[in-house]
Order: structure tokens, then sequence, then C-alpha cells
């Protein structure tokens, strides 16, 4: 059954992206809602898949992860078992932040972050190259960020219901 969103159910999930620390009974008083209520629909929002997880953003500078790099990747083949090996094996890095199966010239697309580019060296020429069927790698390097966003700009008159 299709879950159709309200406009409280918008605000909840704009309330969580900006601060997942929030309380059911903080929710519920920026709302003007009781608690129960929300702790339900908040409830009904995880079951239904549309807040996947709670996490902390961590900053990557103070972690030591201050190289940001988009490499492409482009397989020598592209047969389903061969795109499905590759994104098994490359998921497996911690550099490896994000990965992308893409339309285009490139198969993937990966977002790494890192210490250095001395230890993107090391992870290109120690890990990923080392992985079969590897045709053409493309690195882009972070200059600067103008704009880093986690939260979906969510619109209380759209339908979000699920199919």
């Amino acid at each position: 059954m299709a879950l159709k969103l309200d406009a409280t159910d918008i605000r909840i999930l704009n309330l969580l992206q900006n601060d997942a620390r929030l309380t059911n009974k903080e929710i519920a008083g920026i709302l003007n809602k009781s608690i129960t209520p929300v702790f339900e629909r908040i409830k009904r929002l995880q079951k239904h898949g549309y807040i996947k997880r709670y996490v902390a953003i961590l900053d990557p500078r103070k972690i030591n992860r201050k190289l940001i790099a988009y490499t492409h990747v482009q397989l020598k083949v592209q047969s389903q078992a061969i795109l499905k090996a590759f994104e098994t094996e490359v998921i497996k890095f911690d550099e490896v932040m994000e990965c992308y199966h893409m339309t285009g010239a490139f198969d993937f697309i990966l977002r790494i972050a890192i210490r250095d580019m001395e230890a993107y060296h090391e992870f290109l020429m120690n890990k990923l190259s080392c992985l079969p069927d590897i045709g053409t790698l493309q690195s882009f390097f972070v200059m600067s960020e103008a704009k880093h966003e986690t939260a979906y700009a969510l619109d209380p008159e759209a339908d979000y219901s699920q199919d």
C-alpha cells in the first residue's frame, strides 16, 4: 500500500534532515502536536523507507580526509557479471564514499575521500587499479567546496507517495 505524505510528515522529514538529534518531544513542540502521534509518524516514515538511517556528518578535514577525488571508471567489458563484480569489490574500500553506476562514457563515478595526493596514489596503484577489467580511470580533485548539502528540499505540495 502506498504511503501518502501530508504536510506534517514533510515538516517532520525537514526537521530530522536538519537535526536528527531532535527528540520526539522537541518535534512535537515545534509542530504543536502531541508526542505519541509524532512518534507514530516517525516510525511509519522509517517503516516505509523515507528515513533510511540517522548519521552524524563529520568534518573530513578534522579526520584527515582532506582530499576528495571524483574518479570516473570505464571497464574493459560491460557485461552484467563484470559490472556487478566491480561494484561488489569497489564498495569494500574504505576510501570510496560513494559509488554510482552511470550512463555515458564511463561506467562508474566514485567519490573518494583520502588524506592527500600520496595516499590517493597508493590507493590507485594498490587497490583500485588492481581490480579486474579496469579500462580507463580519470580523476578530478576538489579544489574548494562552495556547497555541500545532505538535506533534500521537500515541497509540502508535492506528491511523495511510493508506488
